[in-house]
């Protein structure tokens, strides 16, 4: 009825009909019906992007394609003298076949109804009269800092909300926050956007786009959208891909992260194998790279990041890996890898025969090492053995297979069954990753203990140990060079290697950056599984909530190295372990305010956080005084830690509570990693500690039945 509103819907009418692009929403007409005007649109299908958001950062790739595809929206708008003003995910819509339609174009929408529990980042869009100087309109998470200042803008206005829309669709959070509407445009105006929040190692045009866009001098900023389009064009057609993987000093690890990974870590989902590339190593040869990414099919996933589990043919044209259904196994020319028939159940650490027809591998679900032709068929059982963890094997032109394992020496068995014997003596250090060298006259592999990892080679005939230096999972190339990783990083290094004199020969290079598991062929041929360089807690994960039938909803944090969620006994905070700038420690999420705070800020790495019964305390894992101990600190943040035990020469960790809440039972790996119990600490008096449960077998997270009788 009011004749100012009816003035200017008919004139952005006009505006929206000017406009003709396949990433607009089209209008098809203006209406009216007993006195109510209403605009006829295209019915877009899809959900909005902002939906698409609370479920967590969209994919690099992915969004840098919507975000061109706005791009072109606001460019064919800007052509024809159309502003937007009000770019916001909730005004973007995507197809289910992956296409952009921009809602709303030129229309600053009155909100009616209750905004009493609306949050503030979605706050309704601010509207007057479009002529009228000084007064705001826009939605105020997605303004430019001359809209929150109520100045004219103009098309620079939708290039700052282009900018903020990209870094919400990269980051899963929005550029600018606050708990209030002005708190969000004093963030506008002043505050500063945390790109540091991007994902790892992402294109460095598409940072500098996001800082272009956000530019808050105007002068400085994007003068046209076409500008922001021709950079993420540029990115998406990079050969290298929208990430870049540059080589940095490695910088070494603390010494409990070796406990954590082969016994406590939680086994990840992976989601692809990654880089099949030919190299030579020679200088005299100039360098020739051939590299391809594989994906697992989807539902399909590795038996175990921590356990190797990928092998490669010697002539370098087939690799096989382990999953919990079987063997599967793909030759480079194929499109898809096939299971292994008769390998079916959990299979793991693969190797290939010398002729590349038979590959032996650990079948987790009966405890044998077995055998099976590359075409299937009848596994052949090798051994009964049953280490507590098979680590690495290696077939010899002389049908000798040798294998290693934790806890123990290097064992050596018949390629055509037979009573395995141990090659290495080992007392106090695990040996895993054996490699027969060239001729067979000496083995190398990895001996490690509590406080390192160091590659060793022995000679068969004599027995002789030769020690070569710090690192592990080594492997010998015919070029005369040795690959290998350093001591708890995901780095790949090779050295020169002289076979004859077994002596290093010169200085390591790196070559691959970001490696959780390799092998490589005699032709150099390398298949890695790729994951974030130098972190242990294998790359940014999300929280999610999961329900009795699977079902699983986003916890809306920021993407992040999460590990050992435990939830406050009231339900409204979750206590875990979060990775940042190289060291781990305790953080609280508020499940209600959305907000992540830190609580522990030691350098000392701390870990597997629980909430006391009464949920005033944090309990924790932290590694201090050489060996990893037990603390606890209040949950709000006040007071000093207090530690509440160690014993020497074992790490102590906390993974429950009894049902009264009395005494805290707790996981305790030994400093040599060959025993893992479980305990009992009591809460009252001096702190009693007894063994709960010891056996040659290894034990761990522990949990206590409600009634208190079983564990």
């Amino acid at each position: 009825r009011d004749t100012d509103r009816v003035a200017r819907f008919q004139r952005e009418a006009k505006l929206l009909a000017s406009l003709n692009h396949p990433n607009i929403a089209a209008i098809h007409g203006m209406e009216e019906s007993d006195g109510t005007h209403f605009l006829v649109m295209e019915l877009v299908e899809g959900d909005t992007l902002r939906d698409r958001i609370k479920s967590g950062p969209i994919p690099v790739e992915e969004a840098l394609k919507l975000a061109l595809q706005m791009a072109e929206a606001l460019e064919a708008a800007h052509e024809k003298g159309v502003i937007h003003r009000d770019l916001k995910p909730a005004n973007i819509k995507v197809t289910p076949d992956g296409k952009v339609k921009v809602l709303d174009f030129g229309l600053a929408k009155a909100y009616v109804g209750d905004q009493e529990n609306m949050s503030p980042m979605d706050s309704p869009t601010i509207s007057a009269a479009a002529t009228q100087q000084g007064v705001i309109l826009g939605t105020a998470a997605y303004m430019s800092p001359e809209q929150a200042k109520g100045k004219a803008v103009d098309k620079q206005t939708d290039i700052w909300a282009f900018g903020s829309v990209l870094y919400e669709m990269l980051t899963g959070q929005a550029a600018f926050q606050g708990d209030e509407v002005s708190e969000i445009l004093a963030s506008v105006i002043k505050g500063d956007t945390n790109l540091d929040l991007l994902p790892t190692n992402i294109h460095p045009k598409v940072r500098e786009a996001l800082e272009r866009c956000l530019e808050k001098d105007t002068k400085n900023r994007y003068h046209d959208i076409a500008d922001a389009r021709v950079d993420i064009q540029k990115v998406l057609a990079d050969s290298s891909g929208v990430f870049v993987q540059p080589i940095t000093a490695v910088k070494p690890r603390k010494r409990l992260r070796l406990g954590i990974q082969w016994v406590l870590a939680a086994v990840a989902l992976a989601l692809v194998i990654g880089g099949v590339a030919i190299w030579y190593l020679k200088p005299s040869e100039p360098p020739q790279v051939m590299r391809f990414d594989y994906y697992l099919p989807e539902g399909q996933q590795l038996a175990s990041i921590d356990l190797p589990n990928l092998a490669v043919s010697p002539d370098g044209r087939q690799f096989a890996y382990g999953t919990p259904d079987g063997l599967y196994l793909r030759s480079v020319n194929e499109m898809k890898a096939k299971l292994i028939s008769g390998t079916e159940g959990s299979s793991v650490n693969p190797f290939f025969s010398p002729d590349g027809k038979w590959i032996a591998y650990y079948s987790i679900n009966d405890r044998k090492l077995k055998k099976i032709s590359i075409n299937g068929g009848a596994p052949v059982v090798l051994c009964d053995f049953a280490p507590v963890y098979f680590i690495g094997g290696d077939w010899n032109e002389d049908d000798t297979i040798v294998f290693g394992q934790i806890p123990g020496p290097i064992m050596r068995v018949s390629a055509n069954a037979g009573t395995p014997e141990a090659v290495t003596e080992s007392t106090s250090e695990a040996h895993t990753g054996p490699q027969f060298l060239p001729g067979g006259e000496y083995l190398m592999y990895t001996a490690q203990t509590a406080d390192q990892r160091r590659i060793l080679i022995q000679s068969l005939k004599s027995g002789e140990v030769k020690e070569l230096f710090a690192g592990f999972g080594a492997r010998y190339l015919p070029t005369g060079h040795l690959v290998y990783r350093l001591v708890d990083n995901s780095n790949l290094f090779a050295v020169p290697f002289d076979l004859a004199s077994i002596e290093v020969t010169g200085g390591a290079v790196p070559i691959v950056e970001g490696c959780l598991q390799y092998a490589v062929s005699d032709n150099g041929t390398l298949v890695f599984l790729p994951g974030m360089a130098d972190a242990p807690l294998s790359g940014e994960r999300t929280l999610v909530w999961v329900d009795l039938e699977g079902n699983e909803e986003t916890i809306p944090t920021f993407p992040g190295t999460f590990a050992y969620p435990d939830i406050s006994p009231d339900g409204t905070k979750v206590a875990l372990t979060v990775e940042r700038d190289g060291n781990m420690d305790i953080w609280v999420w508020d499940l209600i305010r959305e907000n992540l705070s830190r609580l522990t800020f030691d350098e000392a790495e701390d870990l597997t956080p629980m909430w006391t019964p009464d949920g005033k305390r944090i309990v924790f894992a932290s590694f201090r005084d050489g060996d990893v101990c037990i603390f606890w600190k209040a949950a709000d943040g006040t007071g000093k830690m207090e530690k509440l035990g160690s014993v020497p020469g074992q790490n102590l960790y906390p993974w429950s509570w009894s049902n009264e809440g009395k005494t805290l039972i707790t996981s305790e790996l030994d400093s040599s990693f060959t025993e893992v119990n479980i305990g009992a600490m009591s809460m009252e008096g001096n702190g009693e500690r007894k063994l709960l449960l010891e056996s040659d077998y290894v034990e761990s997270h522990p949990r206590i039945s409600p009634d208190g009788r079983w564990m």
